[in-house]
């Protein structure tokens, strides 16, 4: 079925908040709004007055290949879609980090994520490989990808021959709520593909093939109990569908790029943000994804997470790109914060891998 895209990139729009810096400026009360919240920095400090956010040995290699992606949901904090064609990481630049996940002991896992990773003409050959040096590898599928084009129809094959862990955002278990946040046809589009990953054994009992779905509140609003929804998607979802899956992860979005455009559009900012920091949990802080993690953009610049290279909030070290990466300055920078870190340590917490606490 042919999506229809729920919104255009900011980038394509030529809007303000196309501009990291800009948003930025927002967060802190200084565009858009005069609303200035209590200082994330000062909030994680300790009784000593040293930060509490500091790294830990990296375990986990998380890779944003590219922003091209056959979608263009309105709550991307990627800002990723069609138009973002020029935005592909290079086979070099892959080969790089090859290098570096070798040159790390402590490496388990290597998470690919975009826009549709599967977009990048080299995506399948870097699975290979990192399979190949026996990392697990994680790929977020948008699912809708598999169904989008012929060419993609034997990915569900392709994740099986080589273990892939497969972990793919669905809104709801209805088209209604699905569509109005990803776009006409999303819904429809993503139960094939779970059938589909469901044939070859994903979210099977005992097949070793994870299928793990991520939920985000359709709104500005916090996401429920994570062990609440995974059980109601289990059971919604087999009884209506006959599609199985292993875990769900609740992520709370953050006020960054298409959501927070989404919050100013809405009027719902100050509220949303009042949100995240009256939920403010200390005991998060220990399982942050920033802590562990190494993030790196399409175009081979180094980041704390995610979110984090989304607004450019590059590492702090003198080496900040895979050309000249240095474990030892990665291992004692300080992690870079800024009043988006609410998101992710509001409630139970939330990272890429869901609820930390």
């Amino acid at each position: 079925m042919a999506i229809k895209q729920k919104s255009k990139s900011l980038k394509s729009r030529g809007t303000e908040l196309s501009n990291t810096f800009f948003q930025l400026e927002v967060l802190n009360g200084k565009e858009l709004t005069d609303a200035k919240f209590p200082s994330f920095r000062k909030m994680v400090k300790d009784s000593t007055g040293a930060d509490s956010v500091r790294p830990i040995n990296p375990e986990i290699f998380q890779i944003n290949i590219g922003k091209l992606c056959n979608q263009s949901c309105a709550h991307c904090h990627v800002d990723a879609g069609p138009d973002r064609k020029d935005e592909q990481m290079s086979r070099a630049s892959l080969e790089r980090c090859l290098e570096i996940i070798d040159s790390i002991p402590s490496i388990h896992t290597v998470d690919i994520t975009g826009g549709a990773p599967e977009m990048n003409e080299h995506f399948r050959w870097f699975v290979k490989e990192c399979s190949r040096k026996g990392k697990q590898v994680m790929d977020r599928c948008n699912l809708t990808i598999i169904m989008a084009n012929p060419k993609y129809h034997d990915l569900p094959e392709f994740f099986a021959e080589h273990g892939v862990t497969v972990v793919s955002s669905l809104p709801y278990y209805n088209k209604k709520r699905t569509d109005s946040q990803r776009g006409d046809g999303v819904f429809e589009d993503s139960i094939q593909a779970l059938k589909k990953l469901n044939s070859v054994g994903y979210g099977k009992e005992n097949s070793g093939l994870e299928l793990n779905l991520v939920y985000n509140p359709a709104g500005a609003f916090l996401p429920g109990d994570q062990a609440s929804l995974e059980a109601e998607f289990k059971r919604q979802l087999l009884r209506r569908y006959d599609i199985e899956f292993n875990h769900l992860f609740a992520i709370t979005n953050l006020p960054i790029s298409r959501f927070l455009d989404y919050l100013i559009q809405a009027g719902k900012y100050e509220e949303y943000m009042e949100t995240l920091v009256e939920a403010y949990n200390p005991t998060t802080v220990e399982g942050l994804m920033c802590r562990n993690t190494i993030s790196v953009s399409w175009d081979g610049f180094i980041y704390d997470c995610d979110f984090n290279q989304m607004l450019d909030l590059k590492v702090a070290t003198p080496s900040s790109h895979i050309s000249n990466f240095n474990l030892k300055e990665f291992t004692n920078r300080n992690i870079v914060t800024n009043q988006h870190c609410y998101g992710c340590t509001a409630g139970a917490g939330s990272s890429c891998g869901g609820e930390v606490v």
